[in-house]
């Protein structure tokens, strides 16, 4: 994939986690299940399932087990990092770091993941 069709998939990718951020919220108080990680981790790997298949289009067991993987890790270390309290004056409680923290390591995650598999299948035809 040509870089300038990854960068306008990752930019696409950026605003599509910062919306959904907000519905996928709201949308676990509406349905009450009170568990907002578990929500936001669900609904972070169906973008990522998607974003893989549409995009990517690797093998169907390398995309979900991306997928679940980069959401999985990039929700917890953007917790992680909105607990620092970084930007006590711009943001106290941490929301909008998490959420920018969320997206911009997934999209990191993405390309690295991207970047690797490159690198193997340039290996396996060099061979």
């Amino acid at each position: 994939m040509k870089s300038e069709n990854r960068i306008i998939s990752y930019l696409i990718m950026l605003v599509i986690y910062w919306f959904s951020t907000s519905f996928l919220i709201s949308l676990d108080e509406i349905l009450k299940i009170d568990k907002v990680f578990i929500t936001l981790g669900f609904g972070f790997a169906l973008i990522n399932i998607a974003y893989s298949f549409l995009i990517l289009k690797w093998t169907t067991l390398l995309n979900i087990f991306c997928s679940i993987l980069i959401a999985s890790l990039s929700l917890f270390l953007a917790l992680e990092i909105g607990n620092l309290g970084l930007f006590p004056s711009f943001d106290p409680y941490g929301i909008l770091t998490s959420i920018i923290t969320n997206a911009l390591l997934s999209i990191i995650f993405w390309e690295t993941t991207y970047q690797i598999k490159t690198k193997i299948n340039t290996n396996k035809k060099d061979e």
